[in-house]
């Protein structure tokens, strides 16, 4: 803690003199990380309409394998490499590939085995870029110093994410979506150095030279059984699975149905209109979670809270069923996106403060990951059984998704009376006691 007088941004934002060179470098680090993000997801996205749902689906089930693959491996270096290391070194090895994808691309007269696999790789990128980055916060602020701070860094997070998806959705007509790969690729590039200097703001600024996370909890490797185990076997995470595997399955049919409405389109024109739908997605969620997340929680209780947007999911879909339009269509992937994002999913989180520190290290990223690709895999197998088997069109299909966002809805409820009863200490342990 600095001696100095704080001045009028220091009181205002609750910052150190100390820290604000490590709270500026870090926001602008996630800014970067999501900018580029979110330049490549609607170019990744765009592609997915040149192919059948039972091609997706087939690249659907290689990114669960691949993921789960990926995540253990990342939590065996992680015991194994220093930190300060292993993060530049994950940010180098995407930024190279998608280089690498850019020439690959300019290069080769049928690129469709590249466009595959970019589509499945930057998939994999969206599991560990955010989680590597806040590895890295927790591994640079103490405690005190991270509940004042990292609500501030977090907001880079939001406006890199509004301002990637706006450069993808002015430029992808303009330049093609092959550049917009570069020019993500770049961004990467750059939050290399900031790795290195964020470190040494660490010692030499914050003083927490002595601070290391001990993230040996978190790997795969060792017992890792023990994850896989707990999460089938605790009702109360089982629960948690369920509601997630249920997000899954309806966000993979609307997302199917987006792709098959946007076919008709160009892919140039279909990343810009993934991209338009991005930035209004990122814009709703950041004025949605600064100004009503934390009062619907508190106003309306985590069951209503939980439920809300499977709710209006099924109201959606069966509007969609009887008005099969793209506009409709567009409306409801930006309305389950940013509700998702401003309300579900911080509630999702909060979940998880009420369950042991091992299980959060050792079950939750198997519900994150391994279950969430796996809920991938299995929903696109379902989706093209019903299109391409059954030969159902979108009226059908809008209305099986309207059930399981039904029966999502009454998961919700009662994973948030159950998360009440616990956060009051009625858990069954101690009513049996």
């Amino acid at each position: 803690m600095s001696n100095e007088e704080p001045n009028l941004l220091s009181r205002i934002f609750l910052i150190e003199q100390s820290e604000w060179k490590a709270t500026v470098v870090s926001f602008v680090f996630v800014f970067l990380l999501m900018l580029s993000y979110f330049i490549l997801r609607p170019v990744r996205d765009a592609m997915a309409s040149d192919w059948t749902d039972l091609e997706v689906s087939f690249l659907w089930n290689i990114n669960f394998v691949i993921s789960a693959v990926l995540v253990a491996i990342y939590g065996f270096s992680v015991s194994h490499i220093k930190f300060k290391h292993l993060v530049p070194s994950v940010y180098a090895c995407f930024a190279a590939s998608f280089i690498g994808y850019y020439f690959l691309a300019s290069t080769v007269s049928d690129r469709t085995l590249i466009d595959k696999a970019f589509y499945v790789w930057v998939s994999v990128f969206s599991l560990f870029h955010v989680s590597v980055f806040w590895s890295l916060m927790a591994d640079t602020f103490n405690h005190e110093q991270a509940k004042r701070l990292f609500a501030i860094i977090a907001a880079g997070a939001s406006l890199g994410a509004m301002v990637g998806s706006a450069v993808a959705a002015f430029f992808a007509t303009r330049v093609g979506v092959d550049m917009l790969m570069l020019i993500a690729s770049c961004g990467l590039i750059l939050v290399i150095p900031l790795v290195f200097y964020i470190y040494r703001l660490k010692v030499n600024d914050l003083g927490n030279s002595g601070l290391a996370v001990d993230l040996s909890q978190a790997k795969l490797g060792g017992h890792w059984w023990h994850g896989f185990k707990t999460v089938f076997t605790n009702p109360y995470l089982i629960s948690i699975a369920i509601f997630l595997v249920l997000y899954t399955f309806v966000g993979s049919f609307i997302y199917f149905e987006q792709k098959n409405l946007l076919a008709e389109y160009s892919r140039d024109e279909r990343a810009q209109i993934l991209g338009g739908i991005d930035w209004i997605v990122n814009t709703l969620t950041f004025g949605i979670a600064f100004f009503a997340t934390s009062r619907i929680v508190k106003k309306f209780g985590m069951p209503t809270t939980l439920a809300l947007l499977p709710v209006f999911v099924v109201v959606a879909l069966l509007i969609l069923a009887f008005a099969p339009m793209l506009t409709v269509l567009l409306g409801l992937q930006v309305a389950r996106r940013s509700g998702n994002y401003a309300i579900t999913r911080p509630a999702r989180e909060m979940l998880f403060t009420e369950v042991s520190k091992e299980d959060r290290f050792k079950a939750k990223p198997v519900i994150d990951i391994v279950l969430y690709r796996g809920g991938d895999a299995v929903s696109s197998l379902a989706f093209a059984g019903l299109t391409q088997g059954l030969g159902l069109g979108l009226v059908a299909v809008s209305i099986v998704g309207a059930g399981i966002a039904a029966v999502w809805a009454s998961v919700g409820v009662w994973l948030g009376r159950k998360y009440e009863a616990r956060l009051n200490g009625h858990t069954l342990d101690e009513q049996t006691k």
